[in-house]
C-alpha cells in the first residue's frame, strides 16, 4: 500500500492504534463493497422500514485526502446500502477465501486480525474517524465470536488430479 497522507485521519489512526496494518482498513472497505454488490447484503439507506447497519461511500479508494460522504439526496446507491456486523464479518470470510484462498488466515493474521472481534474494533475505529457510518443500534458486540476463524477460514479446496494426469503419472 502506498505511503499514507499524514494529513489524512487513517494516518492519526494507525500512530493511536497499531495493533492492525493500514492494508486490513481497506481490506474491511473492499468487503464490505464485496457484501453489497456480489452477496446482495443490505437494506437501501433511507428505507420507510429504517436502516440497519454499516455504511462507506467507496470501499475501493478508502484513503483519499478526503473524508467519505455518507450522506446523499440522490438514490440509495449500493455503497449506501447498510450491513450488520454479522453480515460483515460473513462478507469478509467470503472475500478473504476468494481473494487469498488457504492463505486468508495467514494474510488477516499477518494484519494483526485474529478473529472476529478484531473487525469490530477495525471498524469502530473507522467510524471515529469518520470514514464508515453506524445506525443507533449498532455495537461492537455485532462483531464478537461470529465465526472461528481456524474452522471459517479454511478453504473448502479439494485437490484432485485428472484423469490425463494420473495416467502420465503411471
Amino acid at each position: 500500500m502506498a505511503m499514507i497522507d499524514p494529513s489524512n485521519p487513517l494516518a492519526e489512526l494507525l500512530q493511536r492504534d497499531p495493533r492492525y496494518h493500514s492494508d486490513s482498513y481497506e481490506f474491511v472497505f473492499k468487503a464490505l463493497r464485496y457484501g453489497q454488490e456480489c452477496l446482495d447484503m443490505g437494506k437501501a439507506a433511507g428505507r420507510a422500514s429504517g436502516s440497519e447497519g454499516l455504511t462507506a461511500d467507496d470501499p475501493d479508494e478508502p484513503f483519499d485526502d478526503e473524508p467519505f460522504s455518507f450522506e446523499s439526496d440522490a438514490a440509495p446507491s449500493q455503497s449506501e446500502k447498510h450491513v450488520t456486523g454479522q453480515d460483515l464479518c460473513e462478507a469478509i470470510r467470503q472475500y478473504a477465501l476468494q481473494q487469498y484462498g488457504l492463505m486468508a488466515r495467514c494474510v488477516l493474521s499477518h494484519w494483526g486480525v485474529h478473529s472476529t472481534d478484531d473487525f469490530g474494533e477495525i471498524v469502530f475505529n473507522l467510524i471515529d474517524i469518520g470514514e464508515m457510518k453506524k445506525t443507533d443500534s449498532d455495537r461492537r458486540e455485532d462483531f464478537a465470536d461470529v465465526f472461528d476463524f481456524n474452522e471459517a477460514l479454511a478453504a473448502s479446496a479439494v485437490f484432485a488430479a485428472s484423469r490425463d494426469d494420473r495416467e502420465s503419472a503411471d
